[in-house]
């Protein structure tokens, strides 16, 4: 387990004039995580339901906004599984690197 910052990547969306929301850039944010490996069944169920796990990240329950993407050593990685731990004040994010992003 190693303590460092990740970048917590969101989506913005407006309204266009027809009513329909569109994606129109991204926010950034840097929190404090807890970088583990997943676990051996973490990695063999994910894989079975088509994700390529490779990080957990902890991070406070409360700087957790729902973002679908983080950010940890300069490479891009989606968030596909959170779980709030009711032992901790923490949020484990599940995350996959992104293919064909930042030279993955």
């Amino acid at each position: 387990m190693t303590d460092t910052t990740i970048i917590l990547i969101g989506t913005t969306r407006e309204k266009d004039a027809r009513g329909v929301y569109r994606d129109t850039g991204e926010t950034t944010r840097e929190v404090f995580a807890k970088v583990n490996s997943v676990t051996r069944a973490e990695f063999f169920n994910g894989g079975q339901s088509g994700f390529r796990p490779e990080y957990r990240f902890d991070v406070f329950h409360a700087e957790y906004q729902g973002e679908a993407e983080c950010e940890y050593d300069g490479v891009r990685y989606a968030i596909y599984r959170t779980y709030r731990n009711p032992a901790t004040d923490y949020m484990e994010l599940y995350a996959e690197r992104k293919v064909g992003v930042h030279g993955a």
